[in-house]
């Protein structure tokens, strides 16, 4: 029976709600937004026809209260619930209360859910077992603890030493329970530096199930992936043949209906099932642009009931996909809040966002600010259009993970196809060594000092320099210019225009423009980010020797237990644990000493460089 679907309810937010809204207003059906107090004004509350608030005890646990959003569905007069991705996408409890709400499921049935959403269930049905946590030996290791739901690298801890299993085992529960509301983990072994390719399936209520060929999602950092392309490449067209296959058999065996993805870990030419994910994946963009499909459209198909042809489209060309965070490579990858004041890329690339210019980055949700996609006829076209619209993108706003996209692109490893998921472990340090541009502090100079330039700043004596200083990948630079009757001037650099928002300089004979934005003290100058350092510099701020400082805003979720002002530690002794961006950071002592001073409470928020602890050596 065909059911037509009228209005569909986001049980997600950010840019997975942003993405299903966009297909659904070009199919002309109505959407509904949830949203936490947090996003009320968020993009996906803002582009949708309805939105309804969901009140929660903390913002990140809103979107796991299934009753609240069955509730709103009804409330809303939607008659479908699309889950998107994270947060209860797999859970078949949810799923079925939609069901029971008389409402249409834009996903598998939670039979499929119940069985492959759980890792360990998946490889049972798969004839695979998880290591005993309690049996694990030396011998065993490396060893990988993960969380039995979920994904994006959530409740995931990498062991070598038997010392770590327990606090990986305590800490992956915890930030899975927060991630996903499932704090199961299991062990399996860990397979070093191969290639996790995952293939794409798409299935109907007739019995037809489409393989979407293969992705490649082995560019990883703390196994979140970064990069992800389709087809993956260098495969053998038998080993490519053989993953189809099996993650075909998978949604059989469990009469799987809808968009899910089969993933496997490929080392020295073997296939290792991995889990699959009874869901949409964050990197569906890619096999979308190869197979020129609409995957959210054919998985509302068929929710309504309609068959799919008996073959899918064929493949055309190679599409890759990069995942822009807000992060900052100079203070360990710390997750970047604040107002994103404008976001832009070039033509000709696909750009899925779930903010608008202005918005602003919280402290509560996963800091990924938008995917950028490139689809070309062949990998190395679309490798390279990629790699120079990410240059060319217009990001104002805090520090991103752009300049390591670019160049992760552009390496050797990468752009022949042989990289593996141990590429981060052996190139980051390479890939984020700064390389700031030499010109860009004199452009923000210039263009700061255009104002200035206007109201007679030039002398006919001569005068000293006017001078400026500039942070910029953690070092201090100061630049000199000079207000002439002329115009601005610069040692060594012929300075051709210079305005608030345009600096063109000339410097042995070669012309570069500089587009330059600022927002308070931090300036955009192309694609660098600095910081304004006042005139004269500011006192010293005063804080105890072996000040503890938050390294971004977040809850304070645990105090090591028994530590009181007085206690003696020991250097690397976890102090406090931090969640932010639906991820724990452990705060330890730097050295071992004396807890001199505890000044904040389990659940309590606290502010970036908020002081944490104090502790001071013997």
């Amino acid at each position: 029976m065909i059911t037509s679907i009228t209005s569909v309810l986001v049980a997600n937010r950010g840019e997975i709600a942003c993405r299903v809204f966009r297909t659904c207003h070009a199919s002309g059906i109505r959407t509904v937004a949830v949203h936490s107090d947090a996003d009320e004004n968020a993009l996906h509350a803002r582009v949708a026809d309805t939105a309804v608030r969901l009140p929660g005890a903390t913002p990140a646990e809103t979107y796991l209260r299934a009753d609240l959003i069955v509730k709103a569905a009804v409330a809303a007069g939607a008659d479908a619930v699309h889950p998107g991705y994270g947060f209860l996408s797999e859970n078949a409890g949810f799923a079925r209360a939609v069901q029971d709400a008389g409402l249409v499921w834009i996903g598998p049935p939670p039979e499929a859910i119940e069985t492959m959403a759980s890792k360990t269930r998946a490889k049972a049905l798969m004839g695979l077992a998880p290591l005993n946590a309690d049996e694990v030996t030396e011998s065993d290791l490396p060893v990988l603890v993960k969380a039995a739901a979920g994904g994006g690298g959530r409740g995931m801890r990498v062991v070598r030493r038997l010392a770590e299993l327990k606090p990986a085992l305590d800490g992956a529960r915890a930030e899975a329970a927060s991630a996903f509301g499932d704090g199961e983990v299991f062990v399996e072994p860990y397979v070093e530096n191969g290639r996790h390719v995952e293939v794409q399936i798409l299935a109907d209520t007739h019995g037809t199930v489409w393989a979407l060929g293969t992705r490649d999602c082995s560019l990883q950092r703390r196994h979140q992936k970064v990069v992800e392309e389709a087809p993956a490449p260098g495969l053998s067209g038998e080993l490519a043949g053989e993953l189809c296959a099996m993650a075909v058999r998978a949604a059989r065996a469990v009469d799987y209906t809808g968009a899910g993805t089969v993933e496997f870990l490929v080392a020295d030419g073997r296939a290792h099932f991995l889990e699959m994910n009874t869901r949409l994946q964050v990197e569906h963009p890619v096999t979308e642009a190869v197979f020129g499909l609409d995957l959210v459209a054919e998985q509302i198909r068929v929710a309504e009931g309609h068959a799919l042809a008996a073959e899918p489209p064929r493949a055309r060309g190679h599409a890759v996909e990069a995942r822009l965070y807000a992060e900052d490579p100079a203070a360990d990858w710390t997750p970047g809040t604040g107002t994103l004041h404008r976001l832009a890329v070039p033509d000709g690339v696909r750009l899925d966002t779930g903010f608008g210019d202005g918005d602003t980055i919280g402290v509560h949700y996963d800091p990924m600010l938008a995917k950028v996609v490139a689809h070309a006829p062949t990998r190395a076209e679309a490798v390279r259009t990629l790699a120079g619209a990410l240059e060319k993108a217009t990001i104002h706003g805090p520090v991103t993970n752009r300049d390591l996209l670019v160049a992760s692109l552009r390496h050797e490893e990468f752009t022949s196809a042989r990289m593996d998921t141990g590429f981060y472990d052996r190139h980051l340090t390479a890939l984020t060594a700064p390389a700031p541009d030499p010109y860009a502090p004199l452009a923000a100079a210039l263009a700061e000092a255009h104002g200035r330039s206007r109201f007679g700043g030039w002398r006919n004596l001569p005068s000293q320099p006017q001078t400026r200083r500039y942070l910029l990948a953690g070092e201090e630079h100061e630049v000199r210019y000079h207000h002439t009757r002329t115009g601005l001037t610069a040692d060594g650099v012929h300075v051709v225009h210079a305005d608030a928002a345009l600096v063109v300089l000339e410097a042995d004979g070669v012309r570069r423009r500089f587009r330059v934005a600022r927002y308070g003290d931090r300036v955009h100058v192309n694609g660098t980010t600095l910081t304004a350092l006042p005139r004269f510099p500011e006192p010293e701020d005063q804080r105890a020797p072996g000040s503890l400082l938050a390294p971004m805003p977040g809850t304070v979720v645990k105090i090591a237990d028994g530590l009181v002002t007085g206690s003696s530690v020991r250097a690397g002794e976890p102090i406090v644990w931090l969640e932010a961006m639906k991820m724990q950071h452990v705060i330890s002592a730097p050295t071992a000493g004396k807890l001199t001073a505890l000044p904040v409470t389990t659940g309590q928020q606290v502010e970036v460089n908020a002081l944490l602890a104090v502790v001071q050596g013997p």
